[in-house]
């Protein structure tokens, strides 16, 4: 964030914050189907499954979700501490509790009653606003998920679309994920190949809100 002003940064977090929870929303739809978790922590999962236990010390999913995204930060500072934000920080501190909180709002409507069909849908629709929500979150420029840097670094040195690269990355998580045991449903795979093009898709309309809320409350020159 050198080089900008104050109030640039508090505009470009708050488009963060709000892209956070659009994209939470849609994750704790997605998880609230039943029919599989993201491709990351099917990653986490495996890793857990794995190892219960470091040196002696008791681990929990949160733990091990906390200790992977904490060595990605910590690869790209190495390799490019320009995509290491402090909205990278907010997403793996935040993401978490937000989660909790539409589950809460949620579990009482969704349930495993639901006709598979329903359940798709939803699923469907928690991933096409988990991309959009994404796209928010990276158009700001304040600093981005933990896992979601892997596909933007990629994307970014490799000149190919985010959208190949992130169901490249996904599938990645999956199956390492998978050989350590974690659990793989049919909204794994759904997810693992919808997230990435509509992310593609969404990216212009992410940039148009990002571009107009700091034009308008941060006093940055249009640039049309």
């Amino acid at each position: 964030m050198k080089g900008k002003t104050i109030r640039e940064l508090v505009v470009r977090v708050v488009l963060l914050l709000l892209g956070l929870w659009i994209a939470h929303l849609g994750v704790a739809l997605f998880l609230q189907t039943n029919l599989g978790s993201d491709p990351f922590n099917v990653f986490v999962q495996g890793l857990f499954r794995s190892f219960p236990q470091i040196a002696g010390f008791p681990m929990t999913h949160g733990r091990v979700h906390l200790l992977v995204s904490l060595l990605i930060m910590l690869v790209l500072l190495v390799v490019d501490r320009s995509y290491v934000g402090i909205g990278t920080v907010l997403c793996m501190a935040l993401g978490g509790p937000i989660i909790d909180v539409y589950t809460a709002w949620l579990s009482p409507f969704l349930n495993e009653g639901l006709p598979l069909a329903v359940r798709l849908g939803l699923l469907a629709v928690g991933c096409v606003i988990l991309a959009f929500g994404m796209t928010i979150v990276i158009r700001s420029q304040a600093g981005t998920g933990p896992n979601d840097l892997v596909a933007v670094v990629l994307s970014d040195k490799s000149g190919k679309p985010f959208g190949p690269v992130r169901i490249g990355v996904d599938l990645a998580f999956v199956l390492i994920g998978f050989l350590l045991g974690g659990v793989v449903g049919v909204g794994t795979i759904i997810c693992a190949f919808l997230v990435g093009p509509a992310a593609q898709l969404f990216f212009p309309l992410s940039q148009k809100i990002c571009t107009f809320a700091l034009e308008r409350f941060a006093g940055m020159p249009s640039r049309s």
